[in-house]
């Protein structure tokens, strides 16, 4: 059976490996959110940064890219996945079925925000864009992080009125 990664934010432009294929694909009852706090990748514990996560929305709906990973990489994959997807165990890996546009359903692996877990976070757009507009962690700023999410979501042609209003925002912020 094929293994299938879903890509939401930053595996979109940064997977961490060469997929055999990838589509376009979309979750339903999910929602991309900024409702990670990032203590370690774009934030710390001082300044915490805000990452995305696919957060439980009855009648949501997430759009992103399903990646197959190549069979002889399952294992190095999945090990690097949870190195960088479960570093503080806020995401917890579901097994989910995702739709492309062609109808096919496709089961993959996808990190989904614990709820419970003490960086889940609720926040107003402007509170998020005035935390990723200061916040800098382990792999970098988080104005990085949001800029290039937001345009590999340009480049798929998929829209998110919340993540450009965030670009705009931090932007003015920044004076980038």
């Amino acid at each position: 059976m094929a293994f299938w990664v879903f890509g939401y934010g930053s595996l979109l432009w940064n997977p961490g490996f060469i997929p055999a294929q990838s589509v376009t694909a979309r979750l339903r009852d999910y929602h991309r959110s900024f409702c990670m706090l990032s203590i370690h990748h774009r934030g710390s514990e001082e300044s915490p940064g805000l990452v995305l996560a696919l957060d439980h929305m009855p009648g949501g709906q997430c759009t992103g890219v399903a990646f197959q990973v190549a069979d002889t990489e399952h294992d190095s994959v999945l090990a690097a996945l949870r190195e960088r997807e479960l570093i503080s165990s806020a995401y917890v890996e579901r097994h989910v079925d995702l739709e492309t546009d062609a109808g096919k359903v496709i089961r993959a692996l996808a990190y989904v925000i614990d709820p419970d877990h003490v960086q889940y976070c609720q926040l107003d757009l402007e509170t998020q864009a005035r935390m990723i507009a200061r916040a800098v962690g382990g792999r970098g700023p988080n104005t990085e992080y949001l800029y290039n999410t937001a345009a590999h979501l340009t480049q798929l042609e998929i829209r998110d009125d919340d993540m450009d209003w965030l670009v705009h925002r931090v932007r003015a912020l920044t004076a980038t």
